[in-house]
């Protein structure tokens, strides 16, 4: 059986169908898409190949804890103080970074980490006196307004250092 096409001019083009039908019909039927990177397990189910990154998380967990139980010995007073130092390193840290100069990065987080957990405690004692969050807020607001502003401690160190120097450039 052939089939005839006719065009406009005097030329036929004749095709054949029998061959059309004889062609295979395609078993695919699409793309498949595989992951090619290793699936990663969670900490909690690693097994003990992976066992330098369970233990270090064990480690930082202890010395957060050793921490703790250091910020939790001082008194209120002390906390208040160690915050406004560190309120003040985070401000020199932010200057240096400003002006850039060499600094630690990991600073940063260290540092607010370290509020975070004083100014927890400091909370924590308030809870335990029964003192309301709107109360809370109110000594706070009190006790920001009390803060005399002070050179940082690494600022005074600084300082002493620059004294140190010119006394012995002087002698």
């Amino acid at each position: 059986m052939t089939m005839s096409l006719s065009i406009a001019s005097t030329t036929t083009i004749t095709f054949p169908t029998e061959p059309f039908s004889k062609i295979p019909k395609s078993t695919f039927n699409g793309v498949q898409i595989r992951q090619s990177w290793p699936i990663r397990t969670p900490l909690r189910f690693a097994t003990s190949s992976s066992g330098s990154r369970g233990s270090s998380a064990v480690v930082m967990m202890a010395k957060r804890e050793e921490e703790m139980k250091e910020i939790r010995a001082k008194t209120t007073e002390e906390i208040n103080e160690e915050v406004v130092d560190l309120k003040g390193e985070l401000f020199m840290l932010r200057l240096q970074k400003s002006v850039r100069n060499e600094f630690k990065s990991s600073e940063f987080r260290r540092m607010r980490r370290r509020i975070a957990r004083m100014l927890t405690v400091k909370r924590e004692r308030e809870l335990e006196e029964g003192i309301n969050k709107r109360l809370s807020r109110k000594l706070d607001r009190q006790w920001k307004k009390s803060i005399v502003v002070r050179p940082p401690p690494s600022l005074k160190k600084l300082q002493e250092e620059e004294a140190a120097a010119e006394a012995e450039k002087s002698a």
